[in-house]
């Protein structure tokens, strides 16, 4: 377990150089050294390794619900609730039908459903950063849709536990959706009255003490929901948003990060020693529809939701292509769903999904500016046609230097002294004259920065509303939620 553990450290290492996330490489060194795939075997019987893999899930649960942001939830509006109940509804549809046309039956059609439907958080976060788009205008939407998902896996696992467990009637499975649905209540319940409670069973001054209690009570209420017949995974989720709403949530957060980043990772390298590649065949094509179908249903939502905030083709680019990548949520989702004996194929199906999806999808995102460029501006509320590909940021510092939003001018002045036509015209917005935008012969709006350095300009041409800094070289808006 050692030399597999250090080998996917070391993987992962090299893979980050190309920009890689972790999850991918932890997968294909455990396929490669499990007995699914010819050549050295470093772990024979992976069910050794379940216990090990289970805490690795426990962990990434709790500390999901750890970081979990309920308050930003509540407040983010209604259209981030549309954008991200279209983008759950759209690929979690496309998922279940899927599921269906390949025959698998309901409960495997439920799994394909919530492994398509639910995207990598960790991966989204990590590339909005290295990407550098913390500070674009889409960017909070992106943060909300993956945040509502959170909440969305909840109440899906939740659905799931007895789906899993196989009723065998429709009395029983009612049964479990009650006891699934009540033990949701009741943490949520503890989560807002009993926070206190729960932080002093918990706090110490001492970090390892801190991390003992912790850890024990994650474990404890994960161990009691599967228990009960709910999904160790649900408890685990919701003992982190109790534990999140006390005064020693960052001291916890701090303590349990290594251990979640270990263990994750063997339960991650566990997932791919159970894998044989000899199956990657069958699932093959299934597979490959799979990854086509995600990638139209997140443009489709990534141009649904700039249309909900008057975004541009860039900002639905970035969107959709952010949050394409699948990972720990759809190996969780396998993992539970294999242990219930289900369709022994998902395993190598989701697999390769995710493989391929993660691998991919910062390659796709990182040059989203393709994508914006087919985009075409009918699907949009406003005309984008000379600025789809240009990022929207909400960081200029230049702001402050606006001093006029409207005019009456209608030409450029300059254009009419020499006698010339121009394409589009331009508003200064620090002074107020008007000037020819650069596809025009003369330039003049450019030329007007370049002598007085007046860094903010605005179009004027019918149904465009968008700014341009020349400083910042981006199209500039406040942040969401703002007035512009």
């Amino acid at each position: 377990m050692g030399a597999v553990v250090l080998v996917a450290g070391l993987v992962a290492r090299i893979g980050r150089r190309f920009g890689l996330p972790t999850i991918p490489c932890y997968l294909i060194v455990g396929i490669l050294l499990g007995p699914g795939t010819p050549g050295p075997v470093f772990v024979a019987h992976p069910g050794d390794l379940s216990l090990l893999a289970a805490l690795g899930l426990v962990l990434l649960l709790f500390h999901l619900g750890l970081e979990f942001p309920v308050e930003q939830v509540l407040s983010s509006g209604r259209r981030l609730f549309l954008a991200a109940g279209f983008y759950i509804g759209l690929n979690i549809s496309a998922g279940l039908a899927l599921g269906f046309a390949l025959g698998w039956g309901a409960a495997e059609a439920l799994v394909i459903a919530g492994a398509m439907g639910i995207s990598s958080s960790a991966i989204a976060t990590k590339l909005l950063i290295e990407l550098r788009r913390l500070a674009n205008v889409e960017t909070p939407a992106v943060l909300g849709i993956i945040v509502i998902e959170d909440i969305f896996l909840a109440f899906y696992l939740a659905l799931l536990a007895p789906v899993l467990s196989g009723a065998g009637s429709p009395l029983g499975f009612a049964r479990d959706i009650a006891i699934s649905f009540g033990f949701l209540l009741l943490l949520f319940t503890i989560a807002r009255y009993g926070a206190r409670v729960i932080g002093t069973v918990i706090g110490s001054r001492e970090d390892e003490l801190l991390a003992v209690l912790a850890i024990g009570l994650v474990v404890l209420v994960a161990g009691l929901s599967e228990e009960v017949g709910v999904s160790d995974a649900i408890g685990a989720l919701l003992i982190g948003l109790v534990v999140s709403r006390t005064a020693v949530r960052e001291r916890v957060e701090r303590v349990v990060l290594p251990m979640r980043d270990l263990f994750a990772a063997v339960f991650f390298v566990t997932f791919g020693l159970s894998i044989d590649v000899g199956d990657f065949g069958a699932v093959a094509i299934p597979v490959a529809i799979a990854v086509v179908v995600t990638v139209a249903c997140n443009v489709i939502a990534g141009v649904w939701t700039a249309r909900l905030f008057g975004l541009n083709q860039r900002a639905a680019a970035n969107i959709g292509l952010t949050i394409l990548g699948r990972g720990e949520f759809s190996l969780i989702l396998v993992t539970l769903a294999l242990a219930a004996g289900l369709d022994a194929r998902i395993g190598p199906f989701v697999a390769l999904y995710v493989l391929i999806l993660a691998i991919f999808s910062p390659l796709l995102a990182a040059r989203s500016r393709l994508l914006a460029r087919v985009l075409p501006d009918w699907l949009f509320r406003e005309n984008w046609r000379y600025v789809r590909e240009e990022t929207i940021s909400t960081a200029c510092t230049h702001l402050d230097q606006i001093r006029v939003t409207e005019t009456d001018q209608q030409e450029c002045a300059e254009c009419v002294a020499t006698g010339d036509d121009w394409v589009q015209l331009r508003l200064c917005l620090s002074c107020g004259v008007v000037r020819c935008c650069d596809d025009s012969i003369n330039k003049h709006a450019t030329a007007h920065f370049r002598q007085t350095n007046h860094p903010i300009v605005e179009s004027l041409e019918p149904g465009e509303h968008w700014r341009y800094c020349y400083i910042d070289n981006t199209l500039v808006r406040p942040p969401l939620g703002q007035r512009s």
